[in-house]
């Protein structure tokens, strides 16, 4: 019993290492450090989750389940998360926008109106 090599002792040293990783691994958010979701993505489904909760109070409401002032104060609530998130989309947008790239598109679409505008025209 003596004679535990060192190579036994590093073995089970390991061992008991892996262990002791494996049961406290769970228990910290290792995707905390890793972001995969963009922030539009997030705003999105957050819209998407407070338009479906409006519709979910007018439904309520058109079936009497919840009174007039109640569906007044959430709907009125509901409504101001929403713009809110709206106005950041829009922040968001505006600063993923190439304001040159924008000028041009804007001057092409005139361009092709105004052609548009010139061949209905002659042909009257």
């Amino acid at each position: 019993m003596q004679d535990i090599s060192i190579i036994s002792m590093i073995f089970t040293a390991a061992i008991a290492l892996t262990c002791l990783f494996l049961i406290l691994s769970p228990l910290f958010k290792w995707d905390a450090y890793i972001t995969t979701s963009t922030k539009t993505q997030d705003i999105g489904t957050t819209k998407e989750a407070l338009l479906t909760t409006l519709n979910e109070i007018e439904f309520e409401y058109k079936m009497d389940k919840i009174s007039h002032t109640d569906y007044k104060v959430l709907k009125r609530q509901y409504e101001t998360e929403v713009a809110s998130i709206m106005k950041e989309e829009e922040q968001l947008i505006d600063k993923s926008v190439d304001v040159d790239l924008m000028a041009e598109v804007e001057k092409e679409i005139e361009e092709q109106m105004q052609s548009y505008k010139n061949k209905k025209g002659e042909g009257k």
